[in-house]
């Protein structure tokens, strides 16, 4: 094969990650699971009111989505330190801080992703109407990236810990409660006839934006700091 038709170190990398994450047991489809048990048992603790479960259906997809992101981050690195793959990527000509938005984008197309799209229909569950199901699609669609984000940065700090996810967990939600704040608060703009759909929705992005540009930076000193 040529030079030219060679794939990048990033598809690579990208391409990788997708078969690992299929071959390790499949943690998209055990975050949409645990997404599906959340969204079921709220239902039984609350009581069969419609009109309720309509008003705080957002909420509750939106902390399932949150809860089910963490499933398996932990393992972001920590199979990479393991296996000695993070050495190599430490001493990579590319950029650690791109190997690691590689790394993160191929989690959340894992993981992330079949949450947005389960969404609309575990929302009909919570008496969701069309307008609340599809505020609530495209907020998840916009937040979800940050929270995967968010995740490679406890996962980064925990990746030497052998059962680190207890003490990630604990560094990251309160890193993620402005995310879901404004994303509780989009997703439910098309039930509350005062609250406005896109103020929330566009800070929503920016703060998916701001994600992007400083958690690989982040990750990539904390992977550095932890490997010395």
């Amino acid at each position: 094969m040529s030079a030219n038709l060679r794939p990048s170190p990033l598809m690579a990398l990208f391409s990788r990650e997708i078969r690992v994450a299929r071959r390790l047991g499949g943690g998209g489809t055990m975050g949409v699971i645990f997404f599906l048990i959340l969204v079921t048992i709220v239902p039984f603790a609350i009581g069969p009111d419609l009109n309720l479960l309509s008003r705080i259906g957002p909420a509750i997809l939106w902390i399932a989505a949150l809860l089910a992101t963490l499933l398996g981050l932990d393992r972001l690195f920590q199979a990479d330190h393991e296996d000695g793959s993070l050495d190599l990527m430490l001493t990579s000509d590319t950029p650690l801080e791109l190997i690691v938005l590689v790394k993160c984008l191929a989690h959340w197309v894992v993981t992330g992703l079949p949450l947005v799209i389960a969404a609309p229909l575990f929302g009909l569950m919570l008496a969701l109407d069309p307008q609340a199901l599809g505020a609530v699609t495209l907020s998840l669609l916009a937040g979800t990236p940050a929270l995967a984000l968010l995740g490679a940065i406890g996962a980064a700090l925990t990746v030497t810990l052998r059962r680190g996810g207890l003490l990630m967990a604990i560094l990251i939600l309160p890193l993620a409660i402005p995310v879901l704040i404004f994303g509780v608060s989009a997703a439910s703009a098309s039930i509350s006839a005062t609250t406005p759909f896109w103020p929330p929705f566009l800070i929503l992005c920016a703060l998916t934006l701001a994600t992007l540009a400083a958690a690989p930076f982040a990750v990539a000193a904390a992977l550095r700091h932890m490997s010395e």
